[in-house]
């Protein structure tokens, strides 16, 4: 594979990118079957220089995932730059730097939820332009589930068999999903309202009501980095579908990619988002 190439001169025109994620759907769909057939298949081959087991976590299923979408990427939108998970071959295709950035995470939750098959995962790829989410796809392979928005234009679902189709928000179920991690007394707290509490990848907590069953997510980052712009992917899809998205004590969550954010809490209700701000204040200082 040759070298990055220079990033395009001149300003790009946001309009060449609304049809984003439908070029890049069939790729997320067939990255989400490779990962889906290699389940209980692979074994980890951890990443050295890593601070955490859970960065540290890496199968070929990583590295076969993010080559289908970036080949896919290197067709139809060759300008932009990645934020990529891996450092896999064709990374080295794409400029350094551009206006447009696409996020890839293409297995998030590699360790908990893949390997140990602890709640979903999910296989993501985010555009942002001059840093602001534009486009967002985020599958859930075990579920047979897919999501994709572009901003202004409303969120869109589909299933294995399934057409796919706008969708929206709704309170169709008790089952809150949660960041691996959560303490147990905010568990205990959600718990007490009659939810069903499920571990799942960051992925799978920002498009947490659009999967049914599923009312509310809750995400609280552990680490001082806060939550990181692959997390943040599918919070545009669950504001297009007319989700409540927020963080703790009624704090607005950022718009932007880089605004520090340590807690997201997305709801179809009112009275959920509630739940889950006294969740977190059952372990926040």
């Amino acid at each position: 594979m040759s070298g990055s190439r220079d990033a395009p001169d001149g300003p790009i025109e946001p309009a060449r990118y609304d049809a984003f994620a439908e070029k890049l759907l069939p790729a997320v769909h067939q990255a989400a079957a490779f990962a889906r057939g290699l389940e209980g298949r692979v074994r980890n081959s951890p990443k050295p220089g890593e601070s955490s087991a859970v960065k540290q976590a890496l199968t070929p299923a990583d590295v076969g995932t993010q080559e289908i979408l970036l080949e896919a990427l290197l067709e139809h939108f060759p300008e932009v730059c990645l934020a990529a998970e891996e450092d896999t071959e064709t990374v080295a295709a794409f400029p350094k730097d551009a206006d447009a950035q696409v996020v890839i995470d293409p297995i998030d939750g590699t360790l908990r939820s893949y390997l140990e098959a602890s709640g979903p995962y999910a296989v993501i790829v985010g555009l942002a332009i001059r840093g602001l989410y534009h486009s967002a796809l985020v599958s859930l392979p075990r579920e047979g589930l897919y999501f994709d928005a572009v901003r202004g234009r409303g969120a869109y679902a589909g299933a294995t068999g399934v057409a796919r189709k706008p969708v929206r928000s709704a309170a169709d179920g008790k089952c809150v999903y949660v960041s691996h991690g959560m303490p147990a007394a905010a568990a205990e707290v959600l718990r007490s309202h009659d939810y069903q509490v499920v571990p799942a990848c960051g992925g799978a907590v920002a498009v947490a009501p659009l999967v049914p069953g599923v009312c509310a997510g809750l995400r609280w980052a552990e680490t001082a980095l806060g939550i990181s712009i692959r997390g943040r992917v599918g919070v545009l899809i669950a504001r297009e579908a007319g989700a409540l998205v927020g963080a703790a004590n009624g704090v607005a969550f950022p718009e932007d990619m880089e605004t520090p954010a340590s807690t997201l809490l997305v709801a179809s209700h009112p009275e959920q988002l509630e739940h889950l701000d006294e969740a977190l204040a059952a372990v926040l200082p």
